[in-house]
């Protein structure tokens, strides 16, 4: 009996023991779950062990419900610490949970950078050449911030000098002339050495010489770029060198074109009279201004502009190296004296196209020391022509070489294609080609002068300037005087001078009209030409003088 109520009495406790236990674990897990819940509550109540609930309820409705068909419970986790009162809340047990506090948070994910947005009210510019920046307005300078005013009248030529002083300390900086304005500004020079390269000048307004003749006495130039890399001027704007009192008042001495003894009217047996001039009457000095004009640079490209009524030459490079001149354009009466369209002089390396050149002198002037240069696509005309010279003036020496002039159109020019030196020089002018030149109603299409003479005498000098291997190809239109002029020096005769393709017709005007003539030219024929030019002696001359070395070009 004993024995019985002791097993009895075991079953009994360990059956109650099952029970308790099942309670108990059930109990817990509810426990942990309703601690998450309870995260938002107050420190103090998270301290409470076994009492934690949601607002209005108690543990024991906990304990009930967890007991009656609860699903089983997973693993607890360790106990988070209690949040402090500052934290913002956690959110609720169906979302992530928070990372422990012990841990800083990821960082959001960060976007790909953006170009830098413009200012709403600044519309960004392209990128200078050759070092685009993504902040181009901080290196554009407007001649309207440094004070022009650009009315016609009034002085601005000191914004451009602060406008270039400002330019001139950052590479690849740029120049606004802005459009619809006209600027008054006297002589100026944006001058290097010390400036940084590639500077943009941009000009799109209209920038007018002073009225009167006293700014330009005794100056070489108006606008002058000198001692620059790479210095760029563009735009569709206008250089205006207001030149009608310059030309009016020609002082006594000035240059004329010494093909015009060439040029007889019809009523007449002479040619016309060179204007004879009074140094009494000549009130401006002998020396103008060039209106733009380049010296000592490197990689210098005009483009776009409009350059008209220049005193005297129109543009000008003068000991440059790299020179771009395209799509522009120049403009002066054909009675303009003295007013060349573009004068090359000590410069190499050049390509001039697509450009018009209207003027009173030659439309391309190609000087002493130029070399590697090449023109295409010009329209040119009134003007007298494109010209290799004057060379050797004042017994110097001269140094041309490897010139290529094609596809030109010439209109109502005295000359077209024109190689002019003086007596008594030096040097050299060998590689030459002038190629498919259209001539309309050209009074000269083909001239070499060796007695090139711009003054009412010159003394006669036995040294020349050496002329070789100078060829004409398609050469086609209309003469007004004589197709070909062709006058080389007796003791220096011009050598390998070719013709291929002329046909050159005449058209009757108000001149008296000549056949071709030649004096000491040797050269060759390679196709029959209209009008004949039986004047050229074929091969070479039995007693042809060769320069000295002294004389010789090094190319």
């Amino acid at each position: 009996m004993s024995g019985i109520s002791f097993k009895s009495l075991t079953f009994m406790l360990l059956v109650a023991f099952l029970v308790w236990s099942s309670n108990f674990e059930a109990c817990m897990g509810r426990r942990g779950r309703h601690w998450r819940h309870s995260r938002v509550g107050s420190s103090s109540l998270t301290k409470k062990k076994g009492k934690t609930s949601h607002s209005g309820g108690s543990s024991s409705h906990h304990h009930n419900s967890g007991s009656s068909g609860s699903k089983p419970k997973p693993k607890l986790k360790p106990k988070p610490k209690a949040p402090s009162h500052n934290q913002a809340p956690t959110p609720s047990h169906n979302q992530a949970p928070t990372p422990p506090h012990n841990k800083a948070p990821l960082p959001a994910p960060v976007p790909k950078p953006k170009a830098p947005t413009p200012p709403h009210n600044k519309t960004p510019l392209p990128a200078p050449v050759p070092k685009p920046r993504d902040d181009d307005q901080a290196y554009t300078y407007n001649v309207l911030d440094f004070g022009a005013k650009g009315d016609g009248s009034s002085d601005d030529t000191k914004a451009f000098q602060g406008a270039w002083a400002a330019a001139c300390k950052v590479e690849a900086s740029k120049i606004i002339v802005p459009a619809d304005y006209q600027f008054l500004v006297g002589p100026i020079s944006f001058s290097g050495p010390y400036c940084q390269p590639n500077i943009l000048f941009q000009l799109d307004g209209t920038i007018v010489a002073p009225s009167d003749t006293k700014w330009g006495k005794g100056l070489f130039q108006w606008l002058e770029f000198t001692k620059l890399r790479g210095i760029t001027v563009q735009g569709k704007g206008v250089i205006d060198g207001r030149g009608s009192p310059w030309w009016q008042d020609t002082p006594y001495g000035d240059p004329y074109d010494d093909e015009l003894k060439l040029i007889i009217p019809l009523n007449s047996t002479h040619p016309p009279l060179i204007p004879i001039r009074n140094e009494l009457n000549g009130k401006i000095s002998g020396m103008k201004p060039t209106a733009l004009r380049f010296y000592g640079s490197y990689n210098v490209t005009v483009t776009g502009i409009t350059i008209q009524n220049s005193p005297q030459c129109h543009l000008k490079f003068d000991n440059c190296d790299g020179v771009l001149v395209h799509d522009m354009s120049v403009s002066s009466p054909g009675d303009s004296p003295n007013t060349d369209g573009i004068h090359l002089q000590n410069s190499k390396d050049v390509l001039i196209h697509s450009s018009t050149l209207a003027c009173g002198d030659d439309c391309i002037s190609i000087q002493t020391g130029c070399s590697n240069v090449y023109v295409h696509n010009v329209n040119c005309g009134p003007g007298h022509g494109i010209s290799i010279g004057s060379l050797g003036k004042d017994n110097t020496k001269a140094c041309v070489s490897n010139i290529t002039v094609r596809d030109i159109v010439m209109h109502n020019t005295m000359n077209g294609v024109r190689v002019k030196t003086w007596q008594g020089g030096s040097g050299s002018v060998q590689g030459v080609l002038f190629s498919n030149i259209q001539v309309n109603e050209v009074q000269l299409p083909i001239v070499i002068d060796q007695f090139y003479c711009d003054k009412s005498t010159c003394r006669n000098q036995s040294s020349a300037v050496a002329l070789s291997g100078i060829t004409y190809e398609r050469i086609r239109g209309t003469y007004t005087v004589k197709p070909v002029h062709f006058a080389c020096s007796d003791s220096l005769p011009c050598v390998d001078v070719t013709l291929n393709g002329i046909q050159l017709k005449p058209v009757q005007q108000r001149y008296h009209m000549y056949d071709p003539f030649c004096w000491q030219t040797f050269g060759e024929l390679r196709t029959p030409t209209l009008p004949p030019i039986s004047c050229l002696q074929i091969g070479k001359p039995a007693n042809n003088k060769v320069n000295s070395d002294h004389d010789a070009c090094d190319l």
